[in-house]
């Protein structure tokens, strides 16, 4: 199973021929968030399917969902909001209908220490405080607007990133106060940063569901093989793992 993080940039993969003893090979393009749990999936998808290598991409789920309308290669398209879904979906891009299979919420993460004494949202309006968030084009940087505005923070960050593994980075690295990112995050990076969590009414309040859905133009065979990993992702065993994760039920509207 290969994996790649993906930058802002447009990134064409060649696809691996199918036939014969080669390997065949399912293109998955997901939300940077999902990385921990859908390389553990892609373990679980090869193991029950020998001869098939998932391919990870991982990026901002609005560019990869712009990707696949432009025809970037891709087998299965998961992203982490609704809107970046209904790109794909708006451009006739998808085989089959989105389906939600879990949710996230952010959380505001400093380094372990905690050097600007950060202890709630509004304080990443304290003057001196260097705090970085997603591009608003992401779906965590489109929840972030919503959650700093209705924190009152009229401080503009410091910088805006891609995606939230690029604002987990920036704090694990210390070169911010503190990041908004997923709560999913948060777990994954455990000791390397010390969380500020939002009081439970503002963190279901600004919650985000999970969309997956297989991508239009694949081959027969490679068609059925999508479909079969879109049905593992919405399994009780992928949500077992997502829960693992940090993620958390569908949110309906």
């Amino acid at each position: 199973m290969r994996r790649l993080v993906l930058p802002g940039l447009l990134l064409l993969l060649p696809l691996t021929a199918c036939g014969g003893d080669e390997e065949q090979t399912l293109t998955v393009l997901a939300a940077a968030s999902l990385t921990g749990t859908f390389t553990e999936l892609a373990e679980v998808f090869e193991d029950d399917h020998p001869g098939v290598e998932v391919e990870l991409v991982f990026g901002s789920s609005t560019t990869l969902a712009e990707q696949v309308v432009d025809g970037a290669p891709g087998d299965v398209l998961a992203t982490a909001d609704e809107a970046s879904m209904s790109v794909a979906e708006d451009g006739n891009a998808l085989r089959d209908s989105p389906r939600a299979f879990v949710s996230n919420r952010l959380t505001v993460v400093t380094p372990p220490d905690n050097p600007a004494g950060i202890g709630s949202v509004a304080d990443l309006d304290d003057p001196g405080v260097d705090y970085v968030v997603c591009a608003e084009t992401a779906p965590c940087g489109a929840v972030a607007v919503a959650v700093l505005a209705d924190a009152g923070v009229a401080a503009p960050p410091a910088s805006e990133e891609v995606d939230v593994k690029a604002v987990l980075a920036r704090v694990v690295q210390g070169e911010a106060d503190a990041g908004l990112v997923y709560r999913t995050d948060a777990v994954a990076a455990g000791d390397d940063v010390a969380e500020v969590p939002f009081a439970e009414a503002d963190a279901t309040a600004h919650a985000t569901s999970y969309f997956v859905a297989p991508v239009q133009g694949a081959d027969a065979e490679t068609a059925d093989l999508a479909a079969e990993l879109v049905t593992l992702v919405t399994s009780n065993e992928a949500f077992d793992l997502f829960t693992e994760a940090g993620f958390g039920g569908i949110v309906r509207e």
